[in-house]
């Protein structure tokens, strides 16, 4: 199946469920707008904020027309798998301030509020770094080419990425 050029599916978008609910739970910050009959998200969006969720599927599908792999590798996490990553990230980085580059607390996690996802392979995050604002996925530090976030409305400027995120 043929898809049109990024430019030309703004109709489509436009009328999209998913696309809708996106552009209303993201932009306009109407929560939950997705509707719970939608089932045609990604797989790894689930538990995701529905505005992501929807985000990502659109990317994917586009990414995937291109001929270029993308996959959610973590996305949601409950509290418990998060502690168990800072405590392993504490055990192999030796304190809390060098571990905060790579992991943070729960508390502080983007992946268990649902509002982070990780993705490969390592070319399809470089693919998704360089179109992700479309559906407004961005990247936000320098040192994780695999994590991203929604951080700017569909078509914006993603905003200037952070060393790491113990900068947050």
């Amino acid at each position: 199946m043929s898809h049109p050029a990024p430019g030309r599916i703004v109709g489509r978008f436009l009328t999209s469920t998913v696309a809708v609910a996106a552009l209303l739970s993201g932009v306009v910050g109407i929560a939950n707008a997705v509707p719970h009959e939608v089932a045609q998200f990604a797989a790894g969006t689930e538990g995701l904020d529905p505005a992501l969720a929807a985000a990502y599927t659109l990317a994917e599908q586009q990414a995937h027309a291109e001929g270029v792999e993308l996959s959610i590798t973590s996305g949601y996490r409950s509290h418990e798998q998060q502690e168990w990553l800072w405590q392993d990230g504490l055990a192999t980085y030796g304190s809390p301030d060098e571990a905060r580059r790579w992991v943070l607390p729960p508390a502080e996690s983007t992946h268990v509020s649902g509002r982070a996802i990780d993705v490969g392979p390592q070319y399809g995050a470089a693919w998704l770094e360089a179109n992700g604002n479309r559906w407004g996925l961005c990247r936000p530090f320098d040192n994780e080419y695999w994590h991203f976030e929604l951080q700017t409305s569909p078509g914006g400027v993603c905003p200037p990425r952070l060393p790491d995120a113990s900068f947050r």
